[in-house]
């Protein structure tokens, strides 16, 4: 009868510790100082889905970026950094590799473009033109617009 008590008791424990631990989530949590309704969570990284205002600093420069579905989202980027690369990598809006051109961007805002997969890439223009320099070998002005497109050959 002892036994039975005690067998009964220990199958309560870990019952009760099984509840206990299931209830508990590894979930991540999510924190940015954007609200909630504009940052999107992935495994990733963190990406924008609405026009967003980002960093500290003396210069504003506009990034309007142009996804693969044609959506564009603004970036508003106060910045003292001198090139465009600069402020675009210190705000999380692009990430790329480094090549014999400087940064050549392999994702902007969460979304990869890969030539070698799909000829797809990222294009750099300024008022609908194309770039002849890289964005970290883009010195710009404060108030200037410059535009990440998503391009598909």
């Amino acid at each position: 009868m002892k036994f039975t008590k005690q067998c009964s008791l220990l199958l309560l424990l870990v019952l009760c510790l099984s509840i206990l631990f299931t209830g508990c989530s590894n979930e991540a949590e999510t924190s940015t100082d954007a609200p909630v309704d504009s940052v999107v969570s992935t495994a990733a990284s963190d990406f924008y889905t609405e026009d967003t205002e980002l960093g500290e600093g003396a210069k504003t420069v506009y990034v309007k970026v142009i996804d693969n579905n044609a959506k564009t989202i603004t970036f508003t980027i106060h910045t003292d950094e001198k090139f465009l690369g600069d402020a675009l990598v210190a705000n999380n809006i692009v990430k790329g590799d480094e090549g014999q051109y400087g940064l050549y961007i392999t994702h902007v805002n969460g979304l990869e473009a890969n030539y070698d997969t799909d000829k797809a890439y990222w294009g750099f223009y300024k008022n609908g033109e194309m770039m002849m320099t890289g964005v970290d070998s883009t010195e710009f002005s404060d108030g200037e617009t410059y535009e990440l497109k998503y391009v598909k050959e």
